[in-house]
């Protein structure tokens, strides 16, 4: 029988959630084990947020060379992927060794291999180096992440599509980028490669892009890709995929009721994600899964058997590392003999596209699906002067106010929108009225006086209109 090594805590997985209670348990003098089948850190310094947005930045300096004759300047154009991927494979090689530092000073035990539960709490792992070893702990953390979907259409694996992690990894700029699917990651890298000089072309199967969102601020942004030169095809139900991406690819598609093949040289899958839990045997160890495949956990973040606990994109929290944080943070917290649940916590996300779109709280699609009465202020964003010295002049804020005067909700399309979340995250946090931002003396010229602005045009109470 296989030696079994006890450890007080195991961690399955290293990615923003799994790492922090890592750190935290190994530096409070805890034995921990991390276990990590290949990226050190995660998906988020290795293949997702720092290199998309590495890449991201690096399309919007080619943007600004590109444009930069209407600011007086004459600039020569030449755009090198390779260099803007060696830029990125620095960071990310920089971002692993400072992981593995934050490893080893923590104390903790990192193992790189793949783990699979073989009893309660109990972990068997294949090593990459070949060996196998066999751990237990008194507690056990899963954060093992998700992977990009891949749904079951006709001809697409066959086509060898690319999903957000070779696409990131690419030397060469794609002729014609083909994109299935208007998620946040698809709508970036939009962008993103057709400033670095693809021809792109979006394919998105429900009628507009981004539903959640106000058809305003939508059609904001449909406008802005189309006025930098992407094709968004909305309504295109893909039924059959030929060729090969990095070579001729096509995808036919019924578009309100018409046939129509949409060619491209490569393919980018961004359909969103699915749980990485298959194969691990969870049920070995107890662990339920919901029906879409996500480990079942209270509010509390724990499973259905004592002593384990899931987080981040895994437990079906919102997939931001943001999230992932806070679950870290929930577990942590509780752990402590606190008291704390995911139930109503803020959820801001932003979608990095220039200008970018930041949100926190209700938009009035979200106000008038919930019959929540509310009163609503928008900004055009040519109304902040700062705007007026860099000519980023589009888009617009738009703020909900309750009955009460506090806030229910920011909704910024604007540059820096990101930015300008947690002011309006801390008022809402601590249920301040609107005034409390209204009344701020804020720095001239930023983009932060539009938040004093906006929260200065409070249009009349809208009831219920759904």
């Amino acid at each position: 029988m296989a030696t079994i090594d006890t450890y007080d805590a195991l961690v399955l997985g290293s990615g923003e959630a799994g790492k922090s209670m890592a750190w935290y348990l190994g530096g409070a003098g805890k034995r921990v084990a991390v276990v990590e089948q290949r990226y050190v850190g995660g998906s988020c310094p290795n293949i997702a947020c720092l290199p998309s947005k590495n890449i991201v930045h690096g399309a919007s300096i080619a943007h600004t060379v590109a444009t930069s004759e209407a600011l007086g300047t004459r600039v020569t154009r030449s755009v090198s992927m390779r260099e803007i991927q060696a830029r990125k494979r620095t960071m990310v090689e920089g971002l692993v060794q400072t992981h593995l530092s934050k490893f080893a000073a923590s104390g903790c035990e990192l193992l790189m291999g793949r783990g699979r539960f073989i009893d309660e709490r109990t972990i068997e792992v294949a090593l990459n180096g070949g060996e196998t070893r066999t751990l237990r702990g008194d507690q056990v953390f899963l954060d093992v992440g998700a992977f990009a979907r891949l749904p079951a259409l006709p001809g697409l694996v066959e086509s060898g599509p690319l999903t957000h992690v070779e696409l990131l990894d690419l030397d060469t700029v794609p002729e014609h980028l083909l994109i299935l699917g208007g998620s946040y990651v698809g709508l970036e890298l939009a962008q993103a490669m057709r400033r670095l000089g693809s021809r792109v072309t979006v394919c998105e199967r429900v009628e507009r892009l981004l539903p959640g969102e106000d058809p305003d601020i939508a059609g904001g942004i449909r406008d802005l890709l189309h006025d930098e030169g992407v094709d968004v095809i909305t309504s295109a139900d893909v039924e059959l995929v030929s060729g090969r991406s990095g070579d001729d690819v096509a995808l036919r598609a019924m578009i309100r009721g018409t046939e129509k093949i949409i060619e491209g040289s490569h393919l980018l899958v961004a359909l969103g994600k699915a749980p990485n839990t298959n194969g691990i045997g969870l049920e070995r160890a107890g662990i339920k899964l919901t029906p879409s495949g996500y480990v079942s956990v209270n509010d509390r973040l724990e499973t259905t058997t004592p002593g384990v606990w899931a987080m981040g994109d895994c437990a079906g929290s919102p997939a931001f590392t943001h999230m992932a944080f806070d679950d870290f943070r929930i577990v942590r917290d509780n752990l402590r003999g606190g008291q704390r649940s995911t139930t109503g916590r803020q959820v801001p996300f932003c979608l990095f596209i220039e200008p970018e779109l930041a949100r926190v709280g209700l938009n009035e699609l979200d106000a008038k699906r919930q019959g929540v009465p509310y009163r609503l202020a928008e900004l055009p964003v040519s109304s902040i002067l700062r705007t007026r010295t860099t000519g980023e002049t589009r888009g617009k804020l738009k703020a909900l106010i309750g009955e009460d005067d506090r806030i229910l909700g920011l909704t910024a399309f604007c540059p820096r929108a990101g930015e300008l979340l947690p002011p309006v995250q801390i008022a809402m946090r601590m249920q301040l009225p609107y005034h409390a931002i209204e009344e701020l003396v804020v720095a001239h010229p930023t983009y932060a006086e539009g938040l004093v602005s906006l929260f200065s045009n409070i249009q009349p109470l809208r009831p219920d209109m759904s």
